[in-house]
């Protein structure tokens, strides 16, 4: 880690679609083998089967609940003291938080049954959205982590 200056956070270009940065950083996550232009189709194509089947709400507005839903507000790290490692909860930064989101959403994605990535993907987000499915279910295990070992809250660094 440098001692000099503090590195500013590099933020990628919107994605051309819908002007969002979100959106472009879970593109660039989804993306396998550095081929984009794959991933930007697969998720296109997702929110399209969103559109199909949530008539009354708009596919991005499923996107971002679903990112908001899933977003882990606590988290535990690991930390030694004393030759014994403890697991103390410690609150997740606004950026942390949706990469977090993001890399559970995308992971259970390819773990559900279902024919493309695309299918798979669009139900994942729907089910984020409305509260169930996986990503949802390991952001309240995460939770349930930090309420546990909320004694070693004092070995926070």
């Amino acid at each position: 880690m440098s001692r000099r200056a503090t590195i500013e956070k590099r933020l990628p270009d919107p994605d051309p679609l819908f002007n969002s940065q979100l959106i472009q950083r879970f593109i660039n996550r989804m993306m396998q083998r550095g081929k984009k232009s794959n991933a930007q189709r697969l998720f296109y194509a997702s929110l399209d089967l969103i559109k199909e089947r949530a008539k009354q709400q708009e596919a991005l507005e499923v996107f971002n609940k679903a990112i908001k839903n899933v977003t882990p507000l606590v988290e535990v790290k690991a930390r030694r003291v004393g030759g014994s490692t403890y697991q103390v909860p410690v609150e997740v930064k606004q950026s942390r938080g949706v990469a977090l989101a993001t890399q559970w959403i995308i992971t259970n994605s390819r773990k559900r049954p279902g024919r493309t990535f695309a299918e798979r993907l669009s139900a994942e987000l729907l089910d984020a959205a409305n509260g169930a499915g996986a990503s949802v279910r390991k952001r309240d295990e995460t939770h349930k982590m930090a309420e546990a070992n909320k004694a070693f809250a004092h070995y926070r660094y």
